[in-house]
């Protein structure tokens, strides 16, 4: 039974649960006089047995939906599993296998161990049974066992069992941790009780005594091993319900160790032992509820013992759970936003029960103290302090009332944490939590306790540490209401991985990361620029703030930077400084859109950028905030190529703020690339290099870099020398995450939605595509791709593969199909989004080129519809920029018409628009054509 409602009286159910003497009176019904060993009286009681479970299932999904009683649930499914199992052991027993004159040796006890040992079952939850048999066995054991089991595994029932006497239990769980926490939980079902108490007090007797601290230290490693394995953060958003930081399993731990070293058998004991407050307890049963609630919803669901609080489930949990939609959030939004809390909450919990078990009983818990935390006796003075004290090692306040006689004393102390590298006293938390009701106006706008806070803030050492130590204990909430409003907010999209504070705080912990000397070959440029800076706590506050306005109906942008008008005077920055952070958050996110969606070779995207940036300081802490925004995304968000894309925005604008500009023409830049190519081809003879170089328009010397421009100057040679007129080039960039595979041949009108073709057919994701001609009519296009494999050796095979699709589709001799990438069209993972299509047609963004950028859901094959909507449009693809953000796509193309002129006629750019728009939309039925 679980901690929370072990010591509830009992309740009956919704709906009436069977008893175990009711359905083997109906099982007798059912087989009539049929012999119970035959076949055919086994397939009578296997399908009522199945339609009583079915039955059961569906009355207790019906009550959760009535009730929202997630413990309930579990626990009448648990309930009637256990009715059922006593009617097939007592049918077993009784009718199969009956015994006149039992002995000793013919007996069976039946327990239920692991999550169904704590009386507690989710639909899908796996049957661990225990089968214990005395020491002397006969056959008949055997036969009762298999028949038992075997009949569960045709209900469809995923069953865990162990066959053992008690000497075996005995034996296996003082060698085997996972058996000994099994048989903890043991739970009598049926059978011969007096070996299950035999086991069990043998196993209180012989193996729990002065083994607490090993089966502690061993519970709290594989939990730390469990969460490493979860991204060590209960803020993802795609949650696992059951493993994941702040899940059930946490739970579960907390269940172990109250059972084990405190010897208790309710969660009322532990609150009676001092570990848990009265608060604490309802706390525990108002967490555990809820997630027992979304579990058993989640498996209902699925129909499958489904853990993970993924995307397109999130949507149908909230609705069933009555999550509705509110002004700036969505029902969805909500309910997730309830779920961070709560798994905050288990957090919260685990910590106090730890800290109990280190303070309270640290004699004895040497080995526990050497995972949980340090241990230093005594209390000692911190020099300067006379409020705080470090005590058995860990910050504690020096008096009861402390936080009551100053509570800026509140902000000081998370100061004092940091600066002394010391963890908070389990008395301190609580001290904490209890006086955040002194945080009002008063405090806020108190200049010591800002001041205090923008230390911590600004403090590389152990910002984030201290941060999460804050946002934990519900402090920092209050001292920064807007901030509150953020707390456990997700946004509902495939992009972030974290929750709003929680990425607002890995952000910090990156420009931490960054100040203490980290991630120097992953942000070389970052690491250049901050020792220019004049003032680096600029960067912490604005990336502390950059999303803080996020589940507003306005963009978060611009509310973020009034929000950073308000609160920078309150931390006490000068205006001059407001002004700058209010900046930054407002356009924090133009420079990754501008590098990633525009064309950066084209002059005029550089010209724009600087009209907005205005100064080479602004330029820079644009550039670093950008990469700290980034990285704290998630895992795999951040990528060199990305990186590359940043740096080459930021070299080709830092000139023109710094007054660089006017010294270099573009005749100068074009003459300086066919003189840094020439020294590259150094070992060609001058004349083939003149004629090569002569081979090209004025546009691909501004537009491809010189790593490139070498690639395929070898490529062209070699095809021409072999008299190929197609050719390919494969070059893995693994700094940058990417393979650039590059085509040399015959210019062709769809050639752009044919290689796009090729990429999908081999499920390759496209990030950016180069496309030139040269002055003999010939293609030269280079595709980027996103790294899809470890081994470079991989990469290589796969672009192999590419082009050699591409040149067989050149020859006839296979197809694209026209459904190419339909069938993500309904990709479960992208159902519960819906993004509305856009395309814009703009002439203002580049001197050249038209500008067609479209956004919408993202589904394979995308690009390839696109590119072969604008070949039927007949119009030239300069250059086009692929980007993706979670579920959603946006693509950017400059284009031309067949003249190289841009798409001035207004009707033309409706044209475009109506054709780009329709590749998003599902096409309508053709009418059939009936001849009269």
């Amino acid at each position: 039974m679980t901690l929370a409602e072990a010591d509830a009286k009992p309740r009956k159910p919704l709906f009436a649960l069977k008893s175990a003497e009711t359905i083997l009176s109906e099982l007798d019904d059912a087989i009539g006089a049929d012999d119970p060993k035959s076949t055919a009286a086994r397939a009578k009681v296997l399908a009522h047995i199945r339609q009583t479970l079915s039955d059961a299932r569906k009355s207790a999904e019906a009550e959760l939906i009535a009730t929202g009683k997630g413990t309930r649930c579990a626990q009448n499914l648990s309930n009637a599993e256990d009715e059922i199992i006593a009617a097939v052991h007592a049918f077993a027993t009784r009718r199969v296998y009956p015994v006149d004159n039992p002995s000793g040796a013919e007996a069976i006890g039946l327990a239920a161990v692991g999550g169904y040992g704590r009386g507690t079952l989710a639909p899908g939850s796996d049957i661990d049974l225990l089968f214990i048999l005395p020491y002397k066995q006969t056959p008949w054991g055997e036969q009762v066992t298999e028949y038992i089991l075997y009949l569960l595994w045709d209900l469809g029932q995923k069953v865990g069992h162990a066959v053992r006497s008690v000497d075996e239990c005995i034996r296996m769980a003082k060698a085997d941790m996972t058996v000994r926490t099994a048989t903890l939980e043991a739970r009598f079902l049926t059978g011969d009780k007096a070996l299950f108490d035999q086991l069990v007090k043998r196993f209180e007797t012989e193996v729990m005594p002065k083994t607490g601290p090993e089966f502690i230290a061993a519970k709290m490693a594989e939990r730390d091993e469990r969460h490493r394995q979860m991204g060590n953060t209960r803020y993802v958003v795609e949650p696992n319900i059951k493993d994941g930081k702040g899940g059930l399993r946490d739970l579960n731990t907390l269940f172990w160790i109250g059972k084990y070293f405190y010897q208790v058998k309710t969660s009322q004991e532990l609150v009676g032992k001092g570990v848990l407050s009265a608060a604490d307890y309802r706390l525990f049963s108002r967490a555990e509820d809820f997630l027992w609630a979304v579990r058993c919803h989640l498996h209902f669901i699925t129909g499958r013992a489904e853990e993970k609080l993924t995307f397109d489930m999130q949507p149908e949990l909230a609705e069933r759970m009555g999550y509705e939609r509110r002004i700036g959030m969505l029902g969805v939004e909500r309910f997730m936003k309830r779920y961070f809390l709560v798994a905050k909450d288990v957090g919260d919990l685990t910590r106090i029960i730890c800290a109990s078990l280190e303070f309270n009983h640290a004699k004895d818990m040497d080995l526990v103290g050497r995972v949980l935390a340090p241990f230093r006796s005594g209390r000692s003075k911190i020099k300067g302090e006379t409020d705080f004290v470090v005590d058995t090692g860990r910050l504690n306040i020096a008096r009861p009332d402390v936080f009551e006689k100053d509570p800026v004393n509140l902000i000081r102390m998370f100061m004092v944490a940091g600066r002394e590298e010391l963890l908070f006293h389990p008395d301190a938390i609580q001290a904490i939590r209890r006086s955040l009701g002194l945080i009002d106006n008063r405090l806020r706008n108190d200049p010591r306790a800002n001041e205090c806070f923008l230390t911590v803030l600004t403090s590389p050492l152990y910002v984030e540490r201290i941060l999460r130590a804050m946002n934990e204990s519900g402090m920092l909430g209050k001292f920064v209401p807007e901030f509150g409003k953020i707390v456990a907010l997700m946004q509902f999209n495939m992009y972030h991985h974290y929750t709003v504070d929680e990425h607002l705080i890995r952000a910090v912990g990156v420009m931490a990361d960054i100040a203490n000397g980290g991630l120097r070959n992953e942000l070389p440029l970052t690491h250049e620029l901050l020792p220019q800076l004049n003032d680096t706590r600029l960067l912490y506050v604005a990336l502390f703030l950059h999303d803080i306005a996020k589940g507003r109906p306005e963009d978060h942008s611009i509310a973020g930077a009034r929000i950073a008008r308000r609160l920078c005077p309150r931390f006490g920055l000068t205006p001059a400084e407001t002004d700058t952070v209010a900046w930054l958050i407002e356009y924090h996110l133009l420079m990754s859109e501008i590098a990633q969606a525009r064309d950066i070779q084209d002059p005029e995207t550089a010209n724009a950028f600087a009209d907005v940036v205005q100064s080479p300081q602004r330029l820079a802490l644009l550039m670093i905030l950008t990469a700290c925004d980034i990285r704290a995304v998630g895992p795999g968000v951040w990528s060199g190529w990305k990186g590359s894309l940043l740096r080459a925005l930021y070299y080709a604008t830092e000139p023109l703020l710094s007054g660089g500009h006017s010294q270099v023409t573009q005749s100068d830049r074009i003459g300086a690339a066919r003189e840094q190519l020439s020294r590259a081809l150094s070992d060609w003879p001058t004349d083939e290099v003149g004629t090569y170089i002569g081979r090209h328009y004025d546009h691909y010397w501004l537009r491809a870099e010189p790593e490139l421009q070498v690639e395929h100057a070898k490529m062209i040679r070699n095809a021409d020398r072999a008299g190929e007129p197609f050719a390919g080039s494969i070059r893995v960039k693994s700094f940058e995450g990417i393979t650039e595979v590059s085509f040399y041949l015959p210019d062709h009108p769809r050639l752009l939605s044919l290689i796009a073709g090729a990429c999908t057919m081999q499920d390759a994701s496209i990030i950016g595509a180069q496309i030139f001609s040269t002055r003999d009519g010939r293609a030269l296009d280079t595709f980027r791709l996103r790294r899809s494999f470890t081994s470079d050796e991989d990469e290589k095979v796969r672009a192999t593969r590419i082009i050699e699709t591409v040149r067989q589709l050149l020859q006839g001799k296979r197809q694209i199909l026209i459904d190419l990438g339909k069938e993500s069209r309904h990709n479960k993972r992208l159902k519960p989004f819906a993004l509305p299509a856009q395309v814009s047609v703009s002439n203002a963004l580049s001197e050249k080129f038209t500008v067609i950028e479209v956004s919408g859901l993202d589904r394979m094959g995308l690009l390839y519809a696109l590119t072969h909507a604008i070949s039927d449009l007949s119009l030239t693809i300069g250059s086009a920029h692929i980007g993706t953000y979670g579920e959603k796509a946006v693509d950017v193309f400059y284009v031309t018409d067949l003249t190289g002129q841009k798409i001035m006629s207004k009707p033309r750019q409706r044209k475009i628009h109506d054709a780009l728009m329709a590749v998003f939309e599902p096409r309508k039925a053709e009418p059939k054509v009936v001849n009269g």
